[in-house]
Parts: C-alpha cells; structure tokens; sequence
C-alpha cells in the first residue's frame, strides 16, 4: 500500500517530537510505503519575518515559487515550541512494540523547490562568539537547471555544492509523556544529521512505544559532515518511505538497543552525546559489536580492524547532542563479498 502525508497545521508540530499520548495522524500496516511531503522551516522562522513569500521573494522568488504549504504554516497559529524544526507525523505503524525494530528504507528524495537556506544564528555553531560576526547570517543557494548543484553566491563570485538530499530529522516516538524538544537526537532517532541516508539507504530504530510512532522534517539538500555553522543547505523535499517491522537486526540482536544505518556498501554505527569524545568512544563501542555480531570476531580482533578499515567522521556538532558515525565497507567484511549484505 501507498499512503501520502502532506504538512498542515493537522499533520504537524513544530519544535516538538510526539509523546506516547500524540494520535497518530496517519495508520499504515508493516511494509507499507510513504511518500511525505516535507517543509523547510527556513524562510518561516520569526527571526526571519515568518513570511516565506517575502523572505523567498527577496532573493527574487515570486510568490507562486513558495510552497502553499509553507505560506500557510507561517500564517497559522502555530509556533516554535522546544526547537526549531516542522515535524510531520506520526504515523502509527499496526502491529508495532517495543522490543520490535522499525526498518526504514528511504526509496527516493526529491526538492519540491529549485532553492534552498544555509543558515547560522543565535550565537551557535563550531565556533559560537567567533563565527559569524553577525546575530543572523544566511546564504540562499538556487538549484542548476540539472538539480545536482545549489549555486553557493559568495563575495568573490560562487562555489558549487553537490546535491544530496536526505532527512535531517527522522525517528519513532520517544517513550514517556514528556515532550522533548527537536533539536537533540537520541536512541530514538530524531535529529541525526547523518548525511549517508540518501535514497537506497536505510536506518533501524528500536521501537520505544506501541505503533512507533515514525516522523519527519528538517529536510535537507546537502550536508558536511559536521554541520559546522548550524544548518545544512535545508529546502522542502518529497521523501518515499518504506516501513517494515523486522525483529532486533542480526549484528546487534544481543546488545543495547541503539540505530543503526546501512547503505548497499556499508554499515554504519552511530556515537550520541552531549561530549564528543564520549560520542566517539560510543560508536566505536557499537562499531565493536556490529563486528562482533556479523563476523565472530572477538572484541579485541574487531577493535583492531576497525584501526585498519573503519572510518570515523563527526555527524553534527550543533545539535546539544553531538555525533559521530563508523562507515565500515561490507567488501571488506568476511562473508559479505561484493558489497551486497543487507539485513532482511
């Protein structure tokens, strides 16, 4: 079966991750696919005029070039509570526990805008008092005609950025009844930045409550890792889903439950804290166990050999809880030729 989910003041929160007691805004069986019409909250945010037509329209957008969505999210009653993004859901998956795991498969990415927002503000980033020398800085970069690029206009001429579209933002419902804000990530999902779950990728997350609960936003064209200025290049996006209930993942059925993504030629461990060497020591610790778990190596075996082949990147440094990730090649892995391995 597919569904389709569009953003209305109905569909969404904005600042806020559901609770256990947030009906769900849309039911789908195990296996069924999404498509979620995702908004930007760039051009909508207070600090910005919370007026999209007249934001966009400053850098020579008209007014039938901003999504009706967006125009319409701004102009309603609802505002920013705990954090700054649009969160669309959450969709109730029947049948789902805690104890299940949600295989989410990411089939498609597509800008439904040919522009998009960078922007760094209130004082946080990498480098939060040096950078950037004004309260609110932003750059709108146009999409080529061809899609691959955002045009990146600076004060010698331009640059290119490659486009790769992916969900800042995605997760199930945290367990609980108390509202969490949208800017940290967890063990839930939630804000993981993670710029590898591009189309063909997919992410597990460990159900936390009945009907899990799934959700998105913060839609991205492009990412660094490191996210080092606050945003990513953000603009509205169509994402295709597919959400499939699968029990705990092989390589980590025996361990804590935590994500975990994989691509067609990697795994890929995720580290979450509010320091980053303890971020990085808790992917390493996963990056351990996933070895572990699909090949027999001991731990003291797998922690060498990810000395020789793992590869460690920071994820996002701007979200309260910092990330860092483990892209370990399946060609590499015993048992897994080719690259093609995935977990069913």
């Amino acid at each position: 079966m597919r569904h389709h989910l569009g953003c209305a003041p109905g569909t969404v929160s904005w600042g806020s991750l559901p609770t256990e007691r947030t009906p769900p805004v849309l039911e789908v069986d195990n296996g069924d696919v999404v498509v979620f019409d995702t908004v930007s909250q760039e051009g909508l945010m207070p600090d910005q005029g919370r007026d999209p037509v007249s934001y966009f329209g400053a850098y020579g957008v008209p007014a039938g070039g901003v999504l009706p969505e967006a125009a319409g999210l701004a102009a309603s009653g609802l505002v920013p509570e705990l954090g700054p993004h649009l969160v669309l859901g959450p969709v109730r998956v029947r049948g789902a526990r805690p104890g299940d795991w949600l295989r989410v498969d990411f089939l498609g990415f597509e800008p439904r805008v040919p522009y998009g927002v960078i922007s760094s503000r209130h004082g946080r980033g990498a480098l939060p008092g040096e950078l950037p020398g004004k309260p609110l800085v932003s750059r709108f970069c146009a999409l080529t005609p061809d899609g691959r690029h955002a045009v990146f206009p600076h004060q010698g001429g331009t640059a290119l950025i490659e486009v790769r579209p992916f969900l800042g933002l995605c997760g199930v419902t945290p367990a609980g009844s108390e509202a969490r804000g949208t800017i940290p990530p967890g063990p839930f999902g939630g804000n993981l930045d993670l710029r590898e779950l591009t189309a063909g990728s997919t992410l597990h997350l460990p159900v936390q409550c009945e009907g899990a609960g799934f959700y998105v936003g913060d839609p991205h064209f492009a990412q660094g890792n490191g996210e080092v200025a606050l945003t990513a290049l953000e603009g509205s996006l169509r994402a295709t889903v597919r959400l499939s209930l699968t029990p705990a993942p092989p390589p980590v059925a025996d361990v804590p439950a935590w994500p975990l993504a994989e691509t067609p030629d990697a795994w890929i461990t995720l580290g979450l804290d509010e320091d980053l060497g303890e971020a990085m020591r808790g992917c390493v610790r996963q990056a351990v166990r996933l070895l572990s778990g699909l090949t027999g190596m001991s731990a003291d075996e797998a922690y060498l050999y990810l000395s020789g082949a793992g590869d460690l990147a920071i994820t996002q440094v701007v979200d309260l809880v910092q990330g860092v990730h483990c892209r370990i090649p399946k060609s590499l892995i015993a048992g897994e030729p080719h690259g093609t391995g995935r977990l069913t």
